[in-house]
This record gives structure tokens, C-alpha cells and sequence, in this order.
């Protein structure tokens, strides 16, 4: 039997979204000084704001406005991907979390399509 989901916490795809956000603060906290207040501040903005809009989509009573935030988090994960490439060019952080980060990405995303089709 599959256990009832009471709230956004329950989510496969929330939960992956918030390890998506912890993955991208450790990778980000050894990127350059300089880059604090631009680069690492975007990125950690785009990953919150994946679980965050799962979790506001949730909570809302259609589908239609629910799908509008789904396409929101998709939005942050294309946002994010593309960021985790350019810090990979430019030498910031450790490859392997990058490694790992990108592969969450996918599936999230991967998720997000698949939820938004079935709403």
C-alpha cells in the first residue's frame, strides 16, 4: 500500500529538491570570495527556489496554478544546470559533487516533467 501524502514533505520530488539545495551550498562554499555576491548567490537562489515553488505548488487548490509553479522548479533546475556547467569551465568546486549535482538536476527534472503531465 502506498502511504498517503499529507504534505509537500511527503514528496519524492521535494525531498530530492531539498538535497539538490544542500548539495549546491556545500558545493558552493569553497568557490573565490569575489564570487559571493554574484555567482554563488545566483545558484543557491536558483536551487532553493526548486523545492520552494514544489512545495508553494502544493499547497495550491488547481492544477493549473500547481503546474504554473512545477514549471517554475523546472525553470530553476535548467537555470541551475547551466550554472553548474559554467563553474565547472571556470575550475570552481569539487567535480565530483558537480558530478553528483548535475545527476540530481536530471532526475528532478526528469520527475517535474512527468508530474506536470500527469496534472
Amino acid at each position: 500500500m502506498t502511504p498517503k501524502i499529507i504534505s509537500f514533505r511527503d514528496l519524492d520530488i521535494w525531498n530530492l529538491g531539498k538535497t539538490i539545495v544542500m548539495d549546491t551550498y556545500r558545493l558552493t562554499q569553497r568557490f573565490p570570495k569575489d564570487e559571493w555576491y554574484g555567482f554563488v548567490a545566483q545558484m543557491r537562489r536558483a536551487a532553493l527556489s526548486i523545492p520552494s515553488n514544489i512545495a508553494e505548488g502544493f499547497a495550491r487548490y488547481h492544477n493549473k496554478e500547481e503546474r504554473q509553479f512545477l514549471y517554475v522548479a523546472l525553470g530553476s533546475c535548467a537555470e541551475l544546470e547551466t550554472q553548474l556547467e559554467i563553474s565547472g569551465d571556470l575550475g570552481y568546486g569539487d567535480a565530483t559533487l558537480r558530478t553528483k549535482l548535475l545527476e540530481h538536476l536530471n532526475h528532478e527534472a526528469r520527475m517535474l516533467r512527468s508530474l506536470i503531465k500527469k496534472l
